[in-house]
């Protein structure tokens, strides 16, 4: 099936199902407020209501141009943030949750990685410019029937991610959308759509003129999926994987399936990094690089290169692992390892009991000797499985009669 032509007709031949969020006091005062013009909730609410999925976020479409959107929510008294003017996008700060509210738009030009964009009045030239059918698809809030411009419903049924027009040029638009096709596919996706396969995999280089910054962000995105794996697969076979993660090999991603099986058997929620280490060699110094490439935060840099120090004797030593490394990272690299964390999720990792003072007090002079000593003490302990206080006294008396 090619793309979704722009000139197809409108459907509005079903309505959206009873959902919570539709019957919102907030939601409804909203669109009293907007009365001025034409509102339309839009994308991920109305595809994941028609899927049953669980509702996260309400979009809103309107005729209003931003400046009039602005006037007529602050007139009300309703709390609003400029999260995107520019772009036409204002964020309504209501009691059950933010709605981002923007203007009808339509693409002026576009160099794959911004897009320059103008105000629109018609509905179907804001959802020509959107990527995939199911998600433009659009609801009148007062009688909840679905606009839908370019077969988003069918392909909605038939679990289909599909480009609206033409797959390549959409991509040339935005080169991200290569990712986000992955991703919407691996959520939502049965069917596979050649047009979009071919596409993504033609135009893989692409995503080399990307920041950093997106290709990280829905790449994570899609690692948190719950099983990611056969579109991982995929990617690598055509070629896409390489330009953002050449460091995943066919034994990595091997890793990443096994792991996957891992987290289902003993129960543990997915986690993004975690399968990002999987899918890199356990090399510190590979992990670092990587992760400074896709410019990941400090912290999930130090996850990162953390999970990828992970080693054979991990599984031996549990809980001096997790002593040594934290209770998460000690989960997340037995996991990587094959071995049961439960006996570590739920471990208070405990102090070791004993101090530098303790050790001066005993006649040690303050400075080097006092702090080899200390880890002496403490290496002993961790390897007894953290006795009590009295058993690191005995260890401590032990090591100064030496």
């Amino acid at each position: 099936m090619k793309g979704a032509n722009a000139n197809e007709t409108m459907s509005t031949t079903r309505t959206l199902p009873p959902a919570g969020w539709t019957q919102r006091p907030d939601l409804a005062r909203l669109v009293d407020v907007l009365s001025q013009g034409s509102v339309r909730w839009v994308g991920g609410a109305v595809r994941d209501t028609l899927l049953g999925d669980e509702v996260k976020d309400v979009d809103a479409a309107t005729s209003l141009l931003p400046e009039t959107v602005t006037q007529q929510l602050e007139g009300a008294g309703i709390k609003i943030v400029p999260t995107g003017i520019e772009h036409g996008t204002v964020t309504a700060v209501l009691d059950g949750g933010p709605v981002e509210i923007t203007t009808l738009r339509r693409d002026v030009s576009t160099d794959g990685r911004r897009a320059t964009v103008a105000f629109a009045s018609n509905w179907r030239d804001d959802a020509a410019r959107r990527d995939f059918t199911i998600n433009a698809l659009y609801v009148d809030p007062q009688t909840l029937e679905i606009a839908d411009y370019f077969g988003g419903l069918d392909d909605l049924d038939a679990r289909r991610v599909r480009f609206i027009g033409d797959a390549r040029e959409r991509i040339r638009e935005d080169h991200l959308r290569i990712l986000r096709y992955y991703r919407f596919q691996a959520r939502f996706g049965s069917a596979l759509d050649p047009e979009a396969e071919e596409a993504c995999a033609e135009l893989a280089e692409t995503l080399k003129g990307l920041s950093r910054e997106r290709v990280a962000a829905e790449l994570l995105s899609l690692l948190a999926l719950p099983d990611p794996y056969p579109t991982i697969q995929r990617m690598r076979e055509q070629g896409v994987l390489p330009v953002i993660l050449p460091e995943a090999g066919h034994s990595e991603l091997a890793r990443m399936q096994l792991l996957i099986g891992i987290e289902a058997q003993y129960g543990v929620e997915p986690d993004p990094l975690r399968r990002l280490a999987a899918l890199i060699p356990a090399v510190p110094a590979l992990a670092e690089n990587v992760a400074a490439r896709l410019r990941l935060s400090r912290a999930q840099r130090d996850q990162l290169t953390c999970l990828a120090g992970r080693g054979s004797e991990d599984g031996k030593a549990p809980f001096a692992l997790a002593y040594r490394v934290g209770v998460g990272e000690a989960r997340d690299r037995l996991l990587l390892s094959g071995v049961d964390p439960r006996p570590v999720a739920h471990w208070q990792v405990p102090d070791f009991p004993l101090k530098g003072g303790e050790i001066v007090a005993r006649g040690v002079r303050a400075g080097p000797e006092v702090a080899r000593i200390m880890q002496a003490v403490e290496a002993r302990w961790i390897a007894a499985d953290f006795p009590n206080r009295d058993q690191v006294l005995e260890m401590l008396q032990e090591e100064l009669s030496q």
